[in-house]
């Protein structure tokens, strides 16, 4: 498990992907999106500019991602 601590309220998910290191740019992380490869809060999501707060939870690529202040 990844974990991504907040420096502001919240960060977007495609920044989350690439501070985990799932991916290596914000194109690569759009197309994992938009295929529907990404899940927050076990919900499928397709919105790169998701806001994830603290205690939210994102997997991808089998990992998991939380998110925490």
């Amino acid at each position: 498990m990844e974990t991504i601590k907040l420096r502001d309220e919240y960060i977007k998910l495609g920044q989350a992907l690439k501070a985990a290191g799932i991916v290596d740019s914000g194109v690569e992380a759009k197309f994992m999106i938009q295929d529907g490869l990404v899940k927050v809060n076990g919900q499928v999501e397709t919105q790169r500019g998701k806001k994830l707060y603290d205690g939210d939870e994102v997997e991808a690529e089998n990992t998991i991602i939380k998110i925490v202040k």
